[in-house]
Formats: structure tokens, sequence, C-alpha cells
């Protein structure tokens, strides 16, 4: 008797990494790599064209990041599970990914059991959280407390990361596709939600906080 195989869209820009993933999955006998994708609109042709059970997302895709093609999946197609994939350590983008609909996060770091049973678990409608991930979301149940980088956008997030990181205005314009004025609009928006002065509290608090690789 043929066994059922769940159907895995991969999406990562890196090949190396797809690689990787579909060689480990590869040993699953009920998990197949049905579909990968380098980028966010790549993966939106793939699920118009095929049918998928669960979608593994890295976070870090170019042009439209892997937050936003969880939103566009999720619009496109309510049913696929999606879990987020990541170099980013749970608590950067965990929370975040789970409140826009994500059926769990994992680290490019969790062990090749662990990814095989959030795969299961997302494919039977569950999601997948890490003991670690359970007890911060128990903390955070009745609690005011709301670390600063939490109250920005997803996109301001992505440019706080890349200011700390020492990129210029310019070479973060370039590479969110933005106007440096619009990129430095968010800088001035960062600092005053965070109550941070400049650039050299901003790469201070990322580091404190481990929001640098």
């Amino acid at each position: 008797m043929a066994i059922s195989k769940i159907r895995v869209l991969l999406v990562d820009d890196h090949a190396v990494v797809r690689d990787g993933i579909r060689l480990m999955l590869g040993t699953v006998d009920d998990i197949e790599v049905a579909g990968e994708a380098g980028n966010a609109q790549e993966a939106m042709r793939l699920i118009q064209q095929q049918s998928f059970d669960v979608a593994l997302v890295d976070i870090a895709l170019p042009g439209r990041n892997g937050l936003e093609l969880l939103k566009l999946l999720r619009a496109e197609q309510p049913k696929l599970a999606v879990l987020m994939l990541s170099m980013y350590a749970e608590e950067i983008y965990a929370v975040r990914a789970l409140k826009y609909g994500a059926a769990g996060y994992l680290t490019k770091n969790s062990p090749i059991a662990t990814v095989v049973a959030a795969i299961h678990k997302a494919a039977q409608g569950g999601k997948y959280v890490s003991p670690a991930l359970s007890e911060k979301l128990a903390g955070m149940i009745g609690s005011k407390s709301v670390m600063s980088h939490e109250m920005l956008s997803d996109r301001e997030l992505e440019v706080l990361k890349l200011l700390a990181a020492g990129e210029s205005l310019v070479k973060i314009a370039d590479s969110l596709h933005l106007s440096a004025s619009t990129v430095t609009t968010y800088r001035s928006r960062i600092l005053e939600k965070m109550g941070l002065k400049n650039n050299a509290e901003l790469a201070r608090y990322a580091l404190e906080n481990g929001l640098l690789i």
C-alpha cells in the first residue's frame, strides 16, 4: 500500500540550504519536497499551480521577506500550513510569525527530528512551538511588558537590524528597494519608538537582545 506523503513547499533563497533540507527530508518515508522557490514571487506561482500541505519558509528572502510571504500564503491558501525557518533566534520573530498565522517557527540549527516533528504536526492542523517559546508565550499572558523592538513594524525591524549591523542608509535603501529618504524616516521612527538617540545605541540594543547574527 502506497504511503500518503506530506507535500512540502521549500522556500529559501540559498540553493545549498534547499539541497540540504531536501536531502534530510528525503530520508523520511511520508514527507516529500514537492516544490522549491528562491523568493516570494516563485512561491506564490507554485502554490497556484500545485497543491501543498506544508510550506517551509525562510524569513530572510530577497524582495518580499518571509513574513510578507506568510501573509500572502495565508490569504491565498488558508489551509496551507506555513512553518517559518530562520537563522534568527525565536525571540526576534517567532511571536510575530505566530500572530500572522504561522504553524510554527524553527531555527536553522534545529535537528532534523525537530523539523520532521514540526512538519507532521503542521500537516495535522496543529502548531509547533518549542518549550522555550511556550514559556515565553505563557509569560506574555497578562503581562504588560513588551520588548522595545516588538513595537516595531516588520519593515522597521528590518531597518533596525541593518542599521545596527553598520549598513549605510544608501545600502539599506538599495537592499530593501526603498529610497534613502524613506529609510531615514524609518530610522527616525525607530529611534522615537524605542527611546534611543543614535545608531550606536541601536547597535548596543541589538547586540544585547540577540538581534544581530
